[in-house]
């Protein structure tokens, strides 16, 4: 890397992801759901002008790595002008899943023909149609799940087009709210073009595009040193997936790693063929998981760009569950099958470097999606969260209770905001005590939520860990597995991990979710409780 100033390294750094972390605030502060206002599950980013990564908020890790293929596809399928937006969600074009919009703006500056660097966001919304209320439904085909947005341009020359907007609401179940949150999202991208603006007129373009590269190689140098700590090998690992939503047969998901000197090559070949169910990952959701565990191998801080991908080579087999061609089922892929490759690279890299790797933490979102008409207003309702568990064990100490662990970074919907906004009561939100594997140290407990419907609707639940257990390393007991009741007139019925049903005024449903894995085996007479 080129000799650079490191004081105006460090505060290049700092300018950027200020920027990214405003961004944020003002899609946070802006947005009409409780998704995106309470829960917080959206994540902004800047981005050179080749639509490389820069820098990013302290946001999700399942958008963030995956949000450079959607600016590479706007780049290469829109024609961009100054005050354009494009907006997409297709999964097979840079998307995750329908649910997350992104939007992607060019950014001009003085003295340059061509867009000198990109902003963009990608927010979760509640509902974007499709076959159940949250899109999130036990689907067969990506059609089934939602409304697919390819790259196309939502604003045009500062202009929204009324066009493209009233197809996009036309074919969802909240129409209002959906508009507040494109619109937050729009806002989100002009503060993060005004700021790289401004300070492109204090620094200059040559400064600024000078240092993001600076930025990019440094982060590369980073991850090329943590790689070289790994031992030279081949180091394998895979786990299952409980089962598509579809059938009952467990999905294998497997991975060797492989690390010579700086470099390392990860390969899922041997993972199972894309499924029926909607369990399906694409080939940005394994590049987000991937970098976020080699990421997670460099102790201390680290610009969060696309340099950490340079010395990282992926090999997802064409049409297999970690690389699902269309017209796939996607939705579980994003937020379940996320997980579980972070389960199996956490795996392998354990046998690489133990002592380093902690044990598996929940493996699971735990979304809960639900919809129908609202008895006060008669307008209908659709809403999404995903509930914490319990995090893996170090080999130094006892895992957390009770949080979102590795892809999700969200927070919880407050009760009071969740109540306030639903015909809901929420009658039990607590730590699953004892969940958490047993060892020298503790996995993490999980999650019980229950909630009492006051008003007839549809509910969706895309779980995982509900058969194979999150493991726990270096003699550890695995954590303990989850659960999902439904309570109808007292009677209490064992659900699947992913089932589709209806409720009536006064039914219950509670989840319970996995604790994360033990660490190490319990000492006796101190095992821990």
């Amino acid at each position: 890397m080129k000799k650079v100033d490191p004081v105006e390294l460090e505060i290049f750094k700092s300018i950027f992801v200020s920027i990214a972390e405003e961004m944020g605030v003002t899609l946070c502060r802006s947005s009409f759901s409780p998704n995106i206002k309470e829960r917080k599950d959206f994540s902004c980013a800047v981005f050179d002008g080749s639509g490389r990564t820069v820098a990013q908020g302290d946001h999700l890790p399942v958008h963030l790595g995956a949000m450079p293929l959607s600016v590479q596809s706007a780049i290469e399928h829109v024609d961009l002008e100054p005050g354009d937006t494009v907006v997409l969600n297709d999964p097979f074009r840079g998307g995750t899943h329908l649910p997350d919009i992104t939007l992607v703006s060019p950014v001009y500056v003085k003295g340059r023909s061509r867009p000198a660097y990109f902003v963009a966001n990608r927010a979760h919304h509640s509902d974007v149609g499709g076959i159940a209320p949250g899109s999130m439904a036990l689907a067969t085909e990506i059609f089934q799940e939602g409304l697919i947005i390819p790259p196309v341009k939502l604003v045009r020359r500062g202009r929204i087009d009324r066009d493209v907007l009233s197809l996009v609401l036309a074919n969802v179940r909240t129409p209002e709210e959906r508009e507040g949150d494109l619109t937050a999202q729009l806002a989100a991208n002009r503060i993060g073009e005004r700021r790289l603006v401004e300070i492109t007129r204090k620094y200059g373009f040559s400064k600024i595009s000078a240092y993001m590269r600076h930025l990019q190689d440094y982060s590369e140098q980073i991850m090329r040193r943590a790689i070289r700590d790994i031992p030279d090998g081949d180091y394998l690992f895979s786990d299952r997936l409980d089962d598509d939503g579809v059938g009952r047969k467990p999905v294998r998901i497997r991975v060797t790693v492989r690390v010579r000197g700086s470099s390392a090559e990860v390969d899922f070949g041997g993972s199972d063929p894309q499924v029926e169910g909607s369990v399906n990952a694409n080939f940005a959701i394994t590049l987000s998981a991937t970098m976020y565990v080699f990421r997670c191998l460099i102790r201390g801080d680290v610009p969060c760009n696309s340099g950490l991908l340079r010395p990282i080579r992926l090999l997802a087999p064409e049409g297999s569950v970690v690389n699902a061609r269309p017209p796939a089922a996607v939705a579980g892929g994003n937020v379940e099958t996320s997980q579980r490759i972070t389960d199996v690279l956490l795996g392998a890299l354990a046998k690489a470097i133990p002592g380093r790797v902690p044990a598996a933490s929940s493996g699971t979102m735990n979304n809960i999606t639900f919809g129908g008409t609202h008895p006060a207003t008669g307008k209908n309702f659709a809403y999404y969260e995903t509930i914490g568990g319990g995090m893996g064990a170090s080999p130094e100490r006892d895992g957390l209770s009770g949080v979102h662990t590795h892809m999700t970074n969200t927070r919880n919907t407050p009760i009071e905001a969740l109540e306030n906004y639903l015909p809901v009561r929420v009658r039990r939100y607590s730590l699953r005590r004892d969940s958490g594997g047993k060892g020298r140290f503790k996995g993490g407990d999980g999650i019980v939520r229950e909630f009492e419907f006051l008003a007839p609707a549809q509910v969706n639940i895309l779980s995982e860990r509900r058969r194979f257990a999150p493991y726990g390393l270096a003699g550890g007991a695995p954590g303990k597995k989850g659960k999902n009741i439904l309570v109808r007139n007292g009677r209490k019925i064992n659900l699947g991990g992913k089932v589709s049903f209806r409720v009536k005024a006064g039914d219950k449903v509670i989840v319970e979710t996995p604790g994360g894995g033990g660490y190490g085996k319990a000492r006796p007479g101190k095992n821990k409780k």
